[in-house]
């Protein structure tokens, strides 16, 4: 019988099963307050990100425009490659235009993130020069009772 494998002669016990936990209500608070805490700060960083002053002039919208009917107008007495470069540059033209159009409302987001700030940055362990890095500003730190030496 050589190679052939021993049948089990000690029996299987049937596996446990582990008790279903739930949740106290004090955890399902807890994180219900997490996610609104995140969704702040997140909201207040990236409305802060996206209107960052860019370097150079400013687009007007009419300059855009005139920009617009110049690619029109190039379009048609181009050869295939930059006729492609021209639509490119329209469809980002025509989005930055959409984008100038709709404004955010920075104070309200940023009343938002003084709220729960200091509870999330104690909470998620982040310095006061970890805002200022990423482009908090240091009155809104302030307000939100986020200071220097804080730890």
């Amino acid at each position: 019988m050589e190679g052939q494998k021993r049948p089990d002669t000690v029996p299987r016990m049937p596996a446990k099963k582990k008790p279903t936990r739930s949740m106290s209500d004090a955890h399902k608070a807890a994180l219900v307050t997490g996610r609104e805490q995140g969704r702040a700060v997140r909201a207040y960083l990236e409305a802060l990100e996206s209107n960052k002053p860019k370097r150079g002039r400013r687009r007007t919208p009419e300059s855009i425009e005139k920009r617009l009917e110049a690619i029109a107008d190039l379009i048609e007495r181009t050869d295939p490659l930059t006729r492609v470069q021209l639509f490119q540059e329209r469809l980002d033209l025509e989005a930055e235009l959409v984008a100038g159009s709709t404004q955010v409302d920075l104070a309200g987001l940023e009343e938002g993130f003084i709220a729960v700030a200091a509870a999330y940055a104690g909470r998620k362990g982040i310095s006061y020069s970890a805002w200022r890095e990423i482009g908090v500003p240091a009155a809104t730190l302030r307000a939100a009772g986020i200071t220097r030496n804080a730890t």
